[in-house]
């Protein structure tokens, strides 16, 4: 691995504490800096974290020693971190999506190319142990050649439990810019990418009623279609049925199938590391659980990053900006076939991920309980 990746942080919001958990385990990283428009979240990190300082935007960008962004600010502004991250001559590594429209993901990449510096990508989960040993026994032949996908997520709305769900239901929200990411991300890795789409959508309710918080009973507006389906062409001929749901209530069918034409699999939620994943060979009488056999143990978000610190220069990263890039144009082409009532081919492509062997990266914590045990 060599010297770890200097990381800044820019977005000091919620997500960051799965990150500040995992990166004190990760020998590959070194956390320096962050910055928050909100000064005091960003000294509220810096003060729990030895050796990291708080500073500005500017100063995080302008820094000698910070190699690696990592853009957890909203949406909306992830373009315009990553573009000034890039122009300084920063790698980025940003949260989902890459950016709020495909035309902006694409500046990043074309930006980030003529820079000579490397872009990455939530969701890592796809390096995880579920996805990967799914992976694997499709890569070992286990269901034979694949078929088709389905990928169900359904939920009767984040106004339930969310205090402030506006975004939600706003232009570049609704269930497939929301959830949408993990689901595309996982089928591209285990199938492959997507040349063509086809999609429908709508919407049940005009309005949302806030159910916590101090917002509690407020209605939200609906300005999106909160139930989306969509059928996504494999270059591989192999076809996913995406069913994406704010409307519906609940789901008993798996997250994803895969299905092959010796056998079918049960893949665990994409929105996790790990799952089981369960194989149902042809001629079978029940299915059958199969061994963590691939993918990064114990994994979080963050790991992502240690998979690029990790990466040959030059080389795509396993959680990439293109990858990335590819599942926003799927993503936003079954909208616009949704809106058109016609076929959407697809312009990016991305290659197929490598796959991760069985790996346990290095502990820092466990290294330092060693080492104080030795000394002792």
């Amino acid at each position: 691995m060599g010297k770890p990746l200097k990381v800044g942080i820019v977005g000091c919001g919620a997500i960051i504490a799965q990150y500040l958990a995992n990166f004190r385990k990760l020998n590959q990283i070194e956390l320096v800096a962050v910055a928050d428009l909100d000064p005091a979240r960003a000294q509220a990190v810096a003060d729990d974290h030895e050796g990291v300082r708080a500073v500005s935007v500017d100063e995080l960008l302008a820094a000698d020693d910070v190699e690696l962004v990592l853009n957890l600010t909203i949406p909306a502004a992830h373009a315009e971190v990553a573009l000034k991250a890039i122009a300084a001559g920063k790698s980025v590594y940003g949260e989902k999506p890459l950016a709020a429209t495909a035309a902006e993901a694409r500046q990043v990449l074309d930006a980030a190319r003529k820079a000579g510096v490397a872009v990455g990508c939530a969701p890592d989960t796809v390096l995880g142990t579920g996805i990967q040993t799914a992976r694997k026994a499709i890569d070992d032949g286990l269901i034979g050649a694949p078929i088709s996908a389905s990928a169900t997520m359904v939920t009767p709305g984040h106004e339930r439990w969310h205090p402030n769900p506006d975004f939600y239901y706003q232009p570049g929200g609704g269930p497939l810019l929301d959830m949408g990411p993990y689901y595309v991300t996982a089928l591209v890795t285990l199938l492959g990418p997507v040349v063509s789409v086809v999609g429908a959508a709508s919407h049940t309710r005009s309005e949302r009623t806030i159910g916590s918080g101090p917002r509690q009973g407020e209605k939200v507006p609906v300005a999106i279609d909160s139930h989306v389906t969509g059928v996504l062409v494999h270059a591989s001929g192999a076809l996913s049925t995406l069913f994406m749901s704010f409307d519906a209530v609940k789901s008993k069918s798996p997250n994803i199938e895969i299905h092959g034409e010796r056998g079918s699999l049960v893949v665990p939620d994409p929105n996790h590391f790990d799952g089981e994943v369960q194989l149902f060979p042809l001629g079978a009488d029940e299915w059958e659980t199969l061994p963590v056999s691939a993918g990064y143990v114990d994994a979080g978000r963050g790991f992502g990053i240690a998979d690029l610190a990790a990466t040959e220069p030059g080389a795509e990263p396993r959680a990439g900006g293109t990858l990335a890039y590819h599942a926003l144009d799927v993503m936003e082409s079954v909208l616009e076939s949704a809106r058109t009532g016609t076929a959407v081919p697809i312009r990016s492509s991305a290659e197929r991920p490598a796959s991760v062997e069985l790996t346990v990266l290095t502990d820092r914590v466990g290294a330092l309980q060693a080492q104080e045990a030795t000394r002792s």
